[in-house]
């Protein structure tokens, strides 16, 4: 079976993948797909999941008002098995990371982390004033 030229051009951006990944063995809403990949907006994910139902690589299923989206793996033919293979490999998930990352849009998210670690302007003007 070979895969569409459109397919193939929807499987070349790694959001779609790891879209494709999540929804790969379980039947996931998008707001949870969303969750998992906290670094696009709402509206981007609904735009990747729209281009892989397009080229018929996801389905969607409605559920009171929910959508529910999951993996049509029959349609990647020998190249779901290629993937399966690809995504529980520790090389890959770190260059899906370096990849997501190079092709991120906008500021840089703040973490949890981050923000605790920042001082909280109050205390930054307090140091500035102690020390002029």
């Amino acid at each position: 079976m070979l895969l569409e030229s459109s397919a193939l051009t929807a499987l070349a951006s790694p959001r779609r993948r790891e879209i494709l990944r999540l929804v790969w063995e379980d039947e996931r809403e998008a707001g949870e797909i969303h969750r998992a990949m906290p670094d696009v907006t709402f509206g981007a994910v609904s735009q990747h999941l729209k281009a892989l139902r397009d080229v018929r690589l996801i389905e969607q299923r409605a559920d009171g008002r929910h959508r529910l989206y999951r993996a049509r793996r029959e349609a990647l033919g020998p190249l779901g098995r290629s993937l399966e293979a690809m995504w529980s490999d520790a090389l890959w998930r770190l260059k899906l990371q370096a990849e997501l990352l190079e092709t991120r849009r906008g500021p840089e998210p703040v973490t949890r982390r981050a923000r605790r670690a920042r001082p909280s302007r109050t205390a930054a003007t307090r140091t500035i004033n102690r020390t002029h």
